[in-house]
């Protein structure tokens, strides 16, 4: 498959160049030219700060989601991997005040490992940050083992909470709480029915016959847990719901939000078909949900598929949630 760059060594860079000159006003450089920090920060010495590092080839997350009311930093590693201790150090430094920061990790293994070397280089060097470690793929580990689980789609609900409770100046520890909670709520599963291909090497990250469906599949191409037949989409999402709510049981009556996330190569009509049969089962179990994401946010290039994320927020989370954004692509959340 054809892709579009100048070279190899500079597609990241040229990316962010022209993500910076698209959204002036919204986002800027950091100190070094591979952190992505917003124009106008609020006070540091006033509101914890937000940032996450992470391996690019996954955009619109988390580079286009940093803006008022949700990210305040990222840090831009090479495609598909995690960038280094003192590259995030110095994300970390660029936004940290007496407030202090929350390092978002999603849990992948160059993700934590650089991640926790970047907070204990920043404590050494006296800045209050506190690691958060997002997870949420229920493919990825058994029930009961949910810290060792793969982070994925579903994370997006702790930018957004979290970044939208920093706006009103909630205190960092409040904030590490409130985040694991939201983790706690949350479970997403993936399928994918055609592979991505590695803008580095040119070649598909996996082999996956036509009539067949992985379930399961990492953001990063890694292998799915089980397959499924191709046919009605009805029977595919039923089929996920069943795994998801197996390993998290959501009551009648339990107020819940649906995240559909497309994985690069999905149109929005066959996303809004997986959100229209996701409500259906929802409904017949007697389960309300409102405040959807509909949409592609988290890629893996073209890769075709998605996954379904469901979070059951108390009051507050909810409000956090639909509260306004202003950054380049996390959507406006919509419903009462």
């Amino acid at each position: 498959m054809k892709k579009l760059f100048n070279s190899a060594d500079r597609m990241v860079d040229d990316m962010i160049d022209g993500f910076v000159a698209a959204f002036p006003d919204i986002v800027a450089r950091g100190v070094h030219s591979r952190v992505v920090r917003r124009a106008s920060p609020r006070p540091a010495d006033r509101k914890v700060s937000l940032l996450i590092g992470n391996g690019s080839g996954h955009e619109p997350i988390a580079m286009g989601f940093v803006g008022p009311g949700v990210l305040d930093a990222n840090v831009v590693g090479d495609v598909f991997t995690a960038p280094p201790p003192e590259l995030i150090l110095q994300g970390i430094t660029d936004v940290t005040g007496a407030a202090g920061s929350i390092l978002l990790i999603s849990r992948h293994e160059g993700d934590v490992i650089n991640g926790n070397g970047a907070v204990m280089l920043a404590e050494d060097e006296g800045l209050k940050v506190r690691p958060l470690l997002m997870y949420d793929d229920v493919s990825s580990a058994p029930k009961g083992e949910e810290d060792q689980r793969r982070g994925a789609p579903g994370t997006m609900f702790i930018y957004k909470i979290l970044g939208a409770a920093a706006e009103t100046g909630m205190p960092l520890e409040p904030l590490v709480a409130l985040g694991e909670e939201v983790r706690a709520r949350t479970r997403t599963l993936a399928a994918a029915v055609a592979p991505g291909i590695s803008p580095l090497t040119g070649a598909p990250m996996f082999d996956l016959p036509d009539d067949e469906i992985f379930i399961g599949m990492g953001v990063h191409g890694e292998p799915g847990v089980g397959r499924h037949k191709v046919g009605p989409l009805r029977d595919l999402v039923g089929h996920m719901v069943e795994v998801i709510l197996a390993d998290r049981p959501i009551q009648s009556g339990t107020p819940t939000v649906i995240l559909v996330n497309g994985a690069g190569g999905t149109t929005l009509m066959e996303l809004l078909t997986v959100y229209r049969e996701v409500g259906t089962i929802l409904d017949a179990r007697g389960v309300p949900h409102s405040s959807p994401m509909v949409g592609t946010f988290v890629t893996t290039q073209e890769m075709g598929g998605f996954s379904i994320s469901l979070l059951t927020p108390s009051d507050e989370m909810l409000q956090f949630w639909r509260a306004p954004s202003t950054t380049p692509y996390f959507p406006a959340i919509h419903g009462a």
